[in-house]
């Protein structure tokens, strides 16, 4: 896994020194022989979607992009093919270009968070899912920031985020707890962030502090699997 990482992080400081020299080197086109292959490789593209053509699609988006680099919308597209193909490590390096060029694209922050996380590259997912909270108010992307927070032992800056959502949760926020291979218990994240909260201070060896966490948790979703669990743990 780490040597996957950092050929991810090569790669992608070298697409950054190389993307410049690339887009020089790309024939200049007049605007009706432009327009006119641009048209030619959407309908393909659209083509290889409708038969599931994933590959062909993706090398209609490439020829797009090679002749729009400045349109952001077939990078967009290529970084969704590949982040729904569970190709991540490519789905984060374009998602990552996309961010070079637009650090408040929603999409890509999903994307490059989502997929550097999966890669176990948690310190470079963490500004990605920070950016997105701030960006968007999300709560589950600040519980992620604050679980990744407390994965990375930054436990100051978790537990600040925990009580940010313990304050901030809506009624309406969920978040899904595995708790087998084929089940999953959805709780509200008020609860899910008091259970971090109580995993923080266990790991701190403050018991009196986790147990109160794990027992509010359990209050507040009284069904909580993974809060009992912990509970039992403090004891």
């Amino acid at each position: 896994m780490k040597r996957a990482i950092l050929l991810l992080l090569l790669a992608f400081s070298a697409s950054c020194l190389k993307a410049q020299t690339a887009n020089d080197s790309i024939p200049k086109l007049d605007p009706k022989t432009k327009n006119a292959l641009n048209a030619i490789d959407q309908f393909n593209y659209q083509m290889a979607l409708r038969y599931n053509d994933r590959a062909m699609a993706k090398t209609k988006l490439y020829d797009l992009i090679a002749r729009n680099p400045e349109n952001l919308r077939y990078m967009e597209a290529l970084s969704s093919l590949y982040f729904d193909a569970g190709q991540v490590a490519s789905a984060a390096l374009v998602a990552l270009d996309i961010l070079q060029v637009n650090d408040k694209n929603v999409g890509a922050l999903e994307i490059a968070a989502y997929s550097l996380e999966q890669l176990g590259a948690l310190d470079r997912a963490l500004p990605q899912y920070e950016s997105l909270y701030l960006l968007t108010g999300d709560n589950f992307s600040l519980y992620k920031s604050a679980y990744i927070q407390y994965s990375l032992k930054r436990y100051e800056e978790a537990l600040n985020s925990v009580n940010m959502m313990v304050k901030n949760a809506k009624p309406d926020d969920k978040i899904g707890f595995a708790v087998s291979e084929t089940e999953t218990q959805e709780v509200g994240i008020k609860a899910a962030a008091l259970n971090l909260k109580g995993l923080i201070y266990l790991d701190q060896n403050s018991k009196a502090e986790a147990k109160a966490a794990f027992t509010e948790a359990i209050q507040l979703e009284p069904n909580f699997s993974q809060a009992k669990e912990n509970l039992a743990k403090a004891n």
